[in-house]
């Protein structure tokens, strides 16, 4: 165990000197009691200064707003008003980006099974803002998958840009874009996931990707965009959070925060990664719009800072005025856990540089880390809303190993 422990910390090191970090910053980083940050790019984005935060189990207060509604910059109000089509939208990224988009002055309608409400009230939204809102949505039904009434009912819709937020596969593109021949651009909601894993980072958008990814299914979809001359742009987020996140990442901390559990973290916990708010990744779908500098091409979108596995759990602890956790650590190839995960996040240094987008677009993030962990916290799971009950069977798993060999 100590020698996995001294490997990953020799890891650690050699991945922060590879994105040119100086000693002094590398030393603060592995030896902080803070949650560890590192900065995405060379931009000009800093954190803020957070006050002290309440006891635990108390929705936490900050200085700043918290709010569900997200706002409009002139550069994205300038595009005029066009005809959208959103693939899926009722749910996480959608919501946000359909507001962002009737807010500018669009029309708005979202492609869906019809299973959730068209639209849906959000924390910290007045009833005259939803009611503005939801009164210029409008919605198609249908699967995606029924590829005939796909193209049937798009064929005479006449819209000029399509949002594809749900896309897995390239073959549920192509009927879209064999409906909708004279489409303006084609926007999709990509994957960092389509990355080749490599020991040199942070990723750039001109990186090797792996045919064998599990979102290969995306990758085919931008080369099946190349290939038809559609104009298209493409977004690459790593790690979404935020209100509403149907992904249990922040999530899984605040369950066990709240619980007063330990959190469970993989080998040596300096494992860096990297999230980005969705309220952030909405304005970036919205910013790609219409802009020429963002025809057929592919952006990282994410946060402006990495941080480490500890780093993140002890930031969800502050975000959310909980107690500073107690972390265990454990080697995953001694346990069984099965079908389960053990851990949110794959076990990697996992993170992107998102510069390209903030060259091309003047996009940066409005979050950090732990605004953003406290946006969540305060619009979603502080209000006892949540997608998924915890289940802490593989946490006594090891909790339980532990115990024994301290013993």
């Amino acid at each position: 165990m100590m020698a996995m422990n001294a490997m990953n910390h020799i890891s650690g090191i050699a991945i922060a000197n590879a994105i040119n970090i100086n000693n002094n910053n590398v030393k603060a980083f592995f030896t902080g009691s803070k949650p560890a940050f590192l900065t995405a790019s060379s931009s000009d984005f800093n954190g803020v200064r957070l006050d002290n935060h309440p006891q635990q189990f108390q929705t936490n207060k900050l200085s700043y707003k918290s709010r569900g509604r997200v706002e409009i910059t002139a550069s994205s109000s300038s595009v005029p008003p066009k005809k959208i089509l959103i693939m899926g939208g009722t749910r996480f990224i959608g919501v946000y980006l359909s507001r962002l988009l009737v807010k500018a002055g669009h029309e708005v309608t979202l492609f869906t099974r019809g299973k959730s409400p068209v639209t849906q009230k959000l924390a910290g939204e007045t009833d005259q803002e939803y009611a503005e809102f939801s009164s210029k949505v409008l919605h198609i039904k249908g699967d995606r998958q029924d590829f005939e009434f796909l193209k049937t009912k798009l064929s005479a819709s006449g819209f000029d840009v399509v949002y594809d937020i749900n896309g897995r596969e390239a073959v549920e593109v192509e009927p879209i874009l064999d409906a909708l021949p004279n489409i303006e651009q084609y926007i999709y909601c990509s994957s960092a996931g389509v990355y080749l894993k490599s020991d040199i980072l942070p990723h750039f958008e001109t990186d090797a990707v792996d045919p064998k990814s599990r979102h290969k299914g995306k990758l085919n979809t931008e080369n099946l965009l190349t290939t038809r001359g559609v104009n298209w742009t493409s977004l690459r987020p790593v790690y979404i959070y935020g209100p509403l996140n149907y992904n249990p990442v922040e999530e899984w901390f605040f369950h066990r925060l709240k619980a007063g559990r330990p959190i469970p973290i993989p080998k040596s916990g300096l494992q860096m990664t990297q999230l980005g708010h969705v309220k952030d990744l909405a304005r970036a779908f919205l910013m790609v719009l219409g802009n020429e500098k963002a025809s057929k091409q592919v952006y990282n979108i994410s946060g402006a800072k990495y941080v480490t596995f500890s780093g993140l759990a002890k930031a969800c602890a502050k975000a959310a005025g909980f107690p500073e956790p107690d972390i265990v650590h454990y080697n995953p190839k001694e346990f069984d856990f099965g079908k389960k995960k053990s851990f949110p996040l794959r076990d990697q240094h996992f993170f992107t540089s998102i510069e390209k987008a903030q060259t091309d677009l003047g996009w940066k993030p409005e979050f950090d880390l732990v605004k953003g962990l406290t946006d969540s916290y305060n619009l979603d799971f502080g209000r006892g809303t949540f997608r998924k009950e915890p289940d802490f069977s593989v946490d006594d798993m090891i909790l339980n190993r532990t115990l024994v060999l301290q013993s």
